[in-house]
């Protein structure tokens, strides 16, 4: 995967609770922290519009990152973001570096596919229950999905998607599977509509026709 965002910050020296409402509130910047790699963590401000223009983009979350540090340009991936509580405004990020050549940890996001199609919604009346949103991978950073595809349509009511019904690309493992059966998660479900599908329906009414005519 080739890097598509760029963001520039800078060094943060001033340090502690304090410093970093000041950094908010005066500058309109966020304070951040890039670490790992062989490396000592660097902390770090970002300006604000500029973060949170590319957090529009959901690519941004599972790509490789380019962090340009005063002219220095670092390799990372956003690893965790803290937001304001009741203004849902970023109020830290942290950045964690990679190296091209050794796996990483990272979630990536589902996107579903033929949901108002889905034979259980559409043929037998049922609901979508979204049970994940995101599957935590392990591959290079160069082989980080953008987004991980699983196909609705042919789910009938009462059948589960689980982790291990999902194909993933080339070169891209889930964590929560290496660790054995017992952590093949459920993704998607189509539950029946409360009092049971047309289908149901219709059976349970030939039933009852058939035992008045004998």
């Amino acid at each position: 995967m080739s890097d598509q965002f760029e963001l520039y910050a800078e060094v943060r020296e001033d340090m502690g609770k304090g410093a970093s409402r000041r950094l908010r509130r005066l500058a309109d910047q966020v304070p951040a922290i890039i670490y790992g790699g062989d490396k000592d963590p660097q902390p770090l401000s970002i300006i604000r519009k500029d973060l949170e223009k590319s957090l529009e983009n959901e690519a941004f979350f599972s790509h490789v990152l380019v962090i340009n540090i005063n002219g220095k340009k670092e390799k990372a991936i956003l690893k965790d973001l803290q937001r304001h509580p009741a203004r849902n405004s970023v109020t830290h990020a942290d950045f964690l570096r990679v190296n091209e050549n050794v796996a990483i940890k990272v979630h990536v996001p589902i996107h579903f596919l033929n949901e108002k199609t889905c034979h259980g919604v559409k043929v037998q009346g049922g609901m979508i229950q979204h049970q994940a949103t995101d599957i935590e991978v392990l591959c290079l950073p160069t082989d980080i999905p953008e987004f991980i595809e699983v196909d609705m349509a042919d789910v009938k009511t009462g059948e589960i998607i689980h982790l291990s019904d999902i194909t993933l690309p080339q070169g891209v493992t889930s964590v929560a599977l290496a660790l054995g059966e017992d952590h093949d998660l459920a993704v998607a479900s189509v539950v029946a509509p409360k009092g049971g599908s047309d289908a149901e329906e219709d059976s349970s009414e030939d039933s009852s026709s058939d035992s008045s005519e004998d």
